[in-house]
């Protein structure tokens, strides 16, 4: 019986050497894509007027809303073309800014650029229209993922750290629906929203037609016995 174990070691191709294979599975290295310049300015956008003004040392209104003056005078900001801005407002899918022009005191026109909804900090007069029993839409849902659910059940929608629950009147394919939940996902939660109502939870539209609601009193929640059903996407 022969073996192998104490047989020299084969160099140069030599009879038991095991040619050198190319990796073929190896996939090269991938770059994250940059943002262009006007999605950067979007994220910045989002950053200061629904979670960081204070911290950039910027104060907005008590509609959420502050001068394009005040808000370009930061150094990020600094040279921004009003033209990228107005752009970045028009084209956005989520419609997730408001751009309006008010007099000044002097009589000038002067810009005011605002969030519409997604905020973490505290919007004293936020331009939203209170829901009743006969404007509220028939389609109240709200999208996450799959991985969420089992605490969702547990501790009914939370509006987390933001100061409302989001919500669509339908999914995203459905016609006239622009904003309300990320593209990503695939679990739904379709609330009672008249039986909800009826025990003191407030629902409110933004300008950009998502439905918001700040949950029931201070735990700020909707509980599971206000959920309608929940489906999922495959």
């Amino acid at each position: 019986m022969t073996t192998r174990a104490n047989q020299p070691e084969a160099v140069n191709g030599s009879r038991g050497a095991r040619p050198s294979q190319p990796h073929k599975n190896r996939q090269p290295h991938k770059r994250r894509p940059t943002d262009s310049p006007d999605v950067k300015l979007s994220k910045l956008l989002s950053y200061i007027l629904r979670h960081g003004a204070a911290k950039e040392g910027l104060q907005l209104r008590e509609d959420g809303s502050i001068s394009l003056k005040n808000l370009c005078s930061i150094e990020r900001l600094q040279n921004t073309p009003f033209e990228q801005i107005k752009r970045i407002v028009d084209t956005n899918d989520k419609k997730r800014y408001t751009l309006f022009e008010e007099a000044a005191e002097d009589g000038s026109k002067e810009w005011f650029i605002r969030a519409t909804q997604g905020h973490t900090i505290e919007i004293k007069r936020p331009p939203l229209v209170k829901l009743t029993a006969e404007t509220l839409p028939k389609c109240i849902v709200h999208g996450t993922t799959r991985d969420k659910i089992p605490l969702i059940k547990q501790t009914g929608l939370s509006r987390m750290r933001r100061t409302h629950i989001h919500f669509a009147p339908g999914l995203s394919s459905d016609k006239g629906v622009i904003s309300g939940m990320r593209t990503t996902a695939n679990a739904f939660v379709w609330v009672d929203g008249l039986r909800a109502m009826e025990d003191g939870i407030d629902f409110y539209l933004s300008e950009n037609g998502v439905i918001l609601s700040s949950g029931l009193g201070e735990t700020g929640a909707i509980p599971e016995k206000y959920f309608k059903d929940i489906t999922f996407r495959n």
